[in-house]
């Protein structure tokens, strides 16, 4: 009645209250035994932005368990330092090696170990999915990947591994998801979890 501070009620007017969207961090991780790399994205009303991405170069160790402690205090100290809450990783690919599967599998499983020490929930995408999100092809290359999302984030420029546009990748297909299992994604509320479904990666 002329107070111009009413507040009205969605309710109440006709019109249905939208939710508002909160701004999330989210860390994609792409495993790797030699290089490994990761992408820092944030989601929020004003839409996606880049924060960071970066790579973990492995290959110069050469005891495959220091590997499995270097990827773990790097992960750690990248969500010490950009302080995510969730977290999305790019599963790995099945292929014919039975021995390159296993050490792939560890290097996952030490990061998602890292991520639930932290608090962070986590999320895992296949390769064919995170691509298909992003580009509209599940099987584009990591440069046709990399640049869909130059022009996405506006990154000035495609890093020399592409593994760490391929992390990112990982962080933007589960914006994309909303948090919601849908198509290939999975989620887990902690490492039990995770271990239910996946038992080989116990041993």
């Amino acid at each position: 009645m002329g107070d111009n501070n009413t507040i009205k009620i969605g309710s109440l007017t006709g019109h249905r209250p939208q939710p508002v969207k909160k701004k999330r961090t989210i860390l994609g991780i792409d495993p790797g035994t030699n290089i490994l790399g990761w992408g820092i994205v944030s989601d929020g009303p004003d839409g996606l932005g880049l924060v960071d991405l970066g790579h973990l170069n492995l290959s110069k160790i050469e005891d495959p368990y220091e590997k499995l402690h270097e990827i773990h205090h790097s992960v750690t100290t990248i969500i010490a330092n950009y302080k995510p809450t969730e977290s999305s990783f790019e599963s790995p690919f099945h292929g014919k090696n039975i021995q390159s599967m296993l050490k792939l599998g560890r290097a996952q499983g030490v990061a998602i170990a890292a991520c639930f020490a932290q608090g962070l929930s986590v999320h895992e995408y296949a390769p064919k999915k995170i691509k298909q999100s992003i580009t509209g092809n599940g099987n584009a290359s990591k440069e046709q990947l990399a640049k869909m999302l130059q022009s996405i984030l506006g990154l000035v420029e495609i890093p020399k591994y592409l593994d760490a546009t391929d992390g990112v990748a990982a962080a933007v297909c589960h914006s994309y998801q909303n948090a919601i299992l849908q198509g290939n994604g999975k989620s887990y509320s902690g490492w039990k979890a995770f271990l239910a479904q996946h038992p080989d990666r116990a041993k």
